[in-house]
Formats: C-alpha cells, structure tokens, sequence
C-alpha cells in the first residue's frame, strides 16, 4: 500500500534540489542561476589606463572609471549605461594594504559594503581576506582570494572553506599583445555576484601595480 509522502520528506527532497540562494553584495540584478563568463580587457599603453570588463559576445558590462578622472587611491566601477555602481577607496597608511568598497558614488560608512586586506605582510602568492560590512569584528573572513596574480590564476573561496566562487584563466592573443592590452577571463559560479566579483579583480589589479611600481 502507498501512502502520500510526508511533509517533511517533501520539504527535504526540495530543499535537496534547491540551487543555493543567490551571494547578493552588490545587487541581486548580478547574480545568475548559470555561470557567467567574462572578459577583462586592460589596455595599459594610455595615459589613462582602460579597464573594460566584456560578456563572451563582446558586449561591455562594466567599465572602470579612468585614473585620470578619479584620485589615485579611488576608483569607480560603471555599469554598461555608465552609472557609477561601486566605489573603491585605499585606505592609506594601514599595514595590510586594505581597501574599502561603497555602494554608488558614496564613501559614508552606512554605504560601505565589503573590505579587503592583504591575508600577512609578506606574501609570495595573492592570500586576500574579504570581510562584508556586517563582519565587523573581522574574526573570520566572508571571502578569501588565493592563487597567482601574475599568472592569472586566483581564485575566490567562500569564507575559510574549498568552496569555490570566482576563478580567473588566462586569455592571451597574439593581437592583444601588440595592442598592449592584457586579457583574461573570469568564470563567475551561479548565484554569485559577479559585479562584486569584478570589483575584487579591480583592487586585485590596483595592487598588483603597487607591487611592481614599488618592484622598480
């Protein structure tokens, strides 16, 4: 004899096959049920140096506000319709090279949505520790970057876990080179923000330039 399946069972059979609710810092609006691919187009031989982030199309999404516009320890992250969605700040004079991000165009701490420092002093590989803006004892990170900034190769944990949320891969041509732009791509995993994954890859880059501008 049957007999109809219980409420519980049910619910766990849902919740089972469930996807995992949507990682939401920015905005929901960027947060996919199915991968997102994307393209990062740095072109460095400018003055003003050019940071475009494309879809697999070709399609702009993002684009970074020039250096030229912004001061030097700020930068602005713009969507396709160039309204400003994220701001990055470097706070000077701390050890660990933290940076802080704000929704919009706002740098008030009610805005503030997520900070980023430097895991230990000296690093020989990329070790990050993101905290959200609720994480304010900073005892355990809510995102961790480890991996090669050089090769390309960083990938974005959830919290202290194997969890993976972001990874980037090269993507070098021969026609990018002699443009001097630096390309690679970024798989973003589903449900995750990838404009705050593109934001992470934005202080990435700023950093890395700090180490080779201090390297020379």
């Amino acid at each position: 004899m049957a007999y109809p399946p219980q409420p519980y069972a049910a619910a766990a059979a849902a919740s089972a096959s469930a996807p995992p609710p949507p990682t939401a810092v920015i905005g929901t609006q960027y947060c996919s049920p199915y991968p997102v691919d994307l393209a990062i187009v740095r072109k460095v031989m400018t003055l003003a140096d050019k940071f475009t982030v494309t879809d697999i199309n070709g399609n702009v999404v993002f684009k970074l506000q020039g250096s030229l516009l912004t001061l030097r320890d700020r930068r602005v992250l713009l969507d396709a319709a160039q309204k400003p969605i994220v701001t990055l700040r470097r706070k000077i004079m701390t050890a660990h090279d933290r940076w802080q991000a704000f929704r919009g165009e706002s740098t008030e701490p009610n805005d503030m949505l997520f900070t980023l420092k430097r895991s230990s002093l000296i690093q020989f590989k990329t070790k990050l520790d993101v905290f959200l803006a609720g994480n304010t004892k900073e005892e355990v990170c809510d995102f961790k970057i480890k991996g090669s900034w050089l090769e390309r190769s960083c990938v974005v944990y959830a919290g202290e876990s194997n969890t993976i949320v972001a990874q980037m891969h090269k993507k070098h041509t021969a026609q990018s080179i002699l443009l001097g732009k630096t390309n690679f791509m970024v798989t973003v995993y589903p449900n995750v923000d990838y404009a705050f994954i593109v934001a992470l890859i934005v202080i990435l880059d700023e950093i890395n330039q700090d180490v080779n501008q201090s390297a020379s």
